[in-house]
């Protein structure tokens, strides 16, 4: 699979690894060498995590199970993690563990797409969305750090999208939660970062406000796995391969990460007040109702009872909008683009999770 390097922010990155070598180290110092012990690698976001406690479970553990000293990669403003994680691999790390925000595990797992090299996800930044999709356990870290030595393996799909710019060039890019074109990426462009910092996901609300006011609903046509072409008057269209969000809501909730499927949102509330019917459907109809009367004939009434929100599903989507609009995967910002090309790479990443914890709900 070719990648393209993400153009994207993630969060902010401190500057590199550890200076003064060119070629991964140890905390010893030690560089990999063929024929050693068992490895692990870290990836982290020095802006996002405590990197000195994390550094330390990694060590503390790898050596508990019998593992050789681990390696360690910063992400920095230029790497979001993709070249860190190639170069983890290149080394001859056996498990890759990542720590930062969404946009780290992005990055990090679709470098490891397809190599079959375990990804764990040791929950860290403001919104944590592929850890709370699968249940993963968010505090302690060590809990996850564990995982990767001595917790079962499973694997999930990965969502490629390849995005056609207004120029004419192409970029391929991975994501494991979901991605949008629309309002969707206009709220994470217009989320201010400081309040992001200090708030965490709630800071979205604010964006949401301010993109909300401005929003203008475009026209896009879409095909699904080779269905029929259709046309819609959207603010947003969503291709997810799962589908919870902070507080409790489950914008898509038939999404999972292991059906090989991805989940399409058409976004068309009509008018302002439209919104409401989308909180509805979001918030309670998905939310309340799903979980207390989701076997009810008054559930499955109030399920169809509006289109602001219609769902499809298949295995690839094609969405081509009248003018270029922005784009966002996983809660990453990619610019604007003016056709969006979608498939899932099924069971395309191996995930570390710890013993017994069932994901056949994510």
């Amino acid at each position: 699979m070719c990648m393209t390097h993400a153009s994207a922010s993630d969060e902010e990155a401190a500057p590199t690894n550890d200076p003064g070598t060119d070629s991964p180290v140890d905390s010893a110092g030690h560089k990999a060498q063929p024929g050693d012990a068992k490895r692990a690698a870290l990836v982290y976001n020095p802006i996002k995590v405590d990197q000195d406690a994390i550094r330390a479970s990694v060590e503390r553990e790898s050596a508990a199970a019998g593992w050789g000293p681990p390696l360690f990669f910063e992400t920095t403003v230029d790497d979001l993690g993709q070249l860190a994680t190639r170069e983890a691999l290149e080394a001859g790390a056996d498990a890759v563990l990542v720590a930062g925000g969404d946009g780290t595990v992005r990055a990090v797992a679709e470098a490891l797409t397809g190599t079959g090299v375990p990804l764990t996800i040791v929950p860290s930044g403001t919104g944590n969305l592929l850890a709370r999709n699968l249940q993963l356990p968010l505090s302690p870290p060590d809990a996850m750090v564990t995982a990767t030595f001595s917790g079962d393996h499973e694997t999930i799909d990965v969502g490629i999208a390849e995005l056609r710019r207004a120029d004419g060039s192409r970029h391929e890019h991975a994501f494991v939660v979901m991605g949008g074109m629309g309002m969707d990426a206009a709220m994470i462009a217009n989320t201010n970062s400081d309040l992001k910092k200090r708030l965490g996901w709630i800071a979205y609300v604010d964006g949401a406000a301010r993109s909300l006011w401005s929003a203008k609903p475009f026209r896009i046509l879409y095909e699904v796995s080779g269905q029929r072409m259709r046309t819609a008057r959207v603010q947003s269209v969503l291709f997810a391969n799962c589908g919870s969000l902070p507080a409790g809501l489950s914008l898509i909730p038939e999404a999972s990460v292991a059906d090989g499927q991805l989940d399409v949102a058409v976004i068309q509330p009509k008018g302002f007040f439209g919104w409401f019917f989308v909180w509805r459907r979001v918030a309670w109809i998905n939310g309340f109702l799903r979980r207390h009367f989701h076997r009810s004939r008054a559930f499955l009434k109030l399920r169809t009872a509006d289109n602001a929100i219609v769902y499809s599903r298949g295995t690839t989507v094609e969405i081509m909008p009248e003018a270029a609009q922005p784009v966002q995967l996983d809660g990453d910002e990619f610019g604007e683009a003016v056709r969006i090309e979608c498939r899932i790479e099924q069971k395309g990443l191996t995930i570390a999770i710890p013993s017994g914890h069932d994901i056949s709900g994510a």
